[in-house]
């Protein structure tokens, strides 16, 4: 079965499925969708057929087409249980979705990049006022995900236990957009500790930035350390 990811590198939402997919041990093939290019391609007819939302990621597997990063990704987790993305108990795999959507919607969606663009574009904000509003969404959402994963005794290795899941297959993405718009990391060592765990895998290295076939130069991006 032909198993296709419609993703753009800078993507934090294929970014998810990207870890996902690689932590499941999923062949996959990247279909680009460059997001800026001549007004953006998801903006083109030929892919608005596909996904009307216009939005990466769009997972196509045989005849069945999905979008949205955690369907996505909560689909992978039914069709094969091993390795687990999420926890064995109801109230743990609950606890593990909050504060992934913490992330994925909360977080993210005011540093996405076509709300950035809006502000610049339409509304006129100078790159100096992006970066002020971009800054304080981060720091809002960052500093109460790292009292939550601070308190919690469920937080191991990683942000549930000593195997990556579901919270961590967020958190990398968010801390990529974080360290890219060069907010100041000190507040959250728990969140760094989590992330250089992470990104000693090659299950989340390999579906890092630089490491996507239309990824756009080198990894600007140098990990800080706990």
């Amino acid at each position: 079965m032909n198993t296709q990811l419609y993703s753009f590198w800078r993507s934090s939402a294929a970014f998810r499925v990207r870890i996902a997919l690689n932590l499941k041990g999923m062949d996959y093939e990247v279909i680009p969708v460059h997001l800026l290019r001549d007004g953006g391609e998801q903006r083109t007819t030929e892919y608005a057929e596909k996904n009307s939302n216009r939005l990466v990621p769009l997972f196509t597997n045989g005849a069945h087409t999905i979008h949205q990063s955690l369907a996505i990704i909560e689909y992978l987790e039914e069709i094969q249980a091993t390795p687990p993305l999420l926890p064995h108990t109801a109230i743990d795999r609950a606890w593990v979705r909050a504060v992934a959507m913490d992330i994925a919607i909360e977080i993210h969606p005011m540093n996405n990049l076509r709300v950035l663009r809006y502000l610049i574009k339409t509304l006129g904000v100078s790159a100096e006022a992006k970066d002020i509003w971009n800054h304080h969404w981060m720091n809002l959402g960052l500093t109460s995900l790292e009292k939550q994963l601070s308190a919690d005794p469920r937080v191991g290795r990683f942000a549930y236990g000593d195997q990556p899941g579901l919270i961590d297959i967020c958190l990398v993405p968010q801390i990529f957009n974080a360290l890219s718009a060069k907010l100041d990391m000190k507040a959250y060592p728990t969140l760094i500790k989590i992330f250089n765990e992470c990104m000693k895998l090659p299950t989340f290295i390999d579906a890092s930035w630089e490491k996507q076939i239309d990824a756009e130069g080198s990894n600007p991006l140098t990990p800080p350390q706990e």
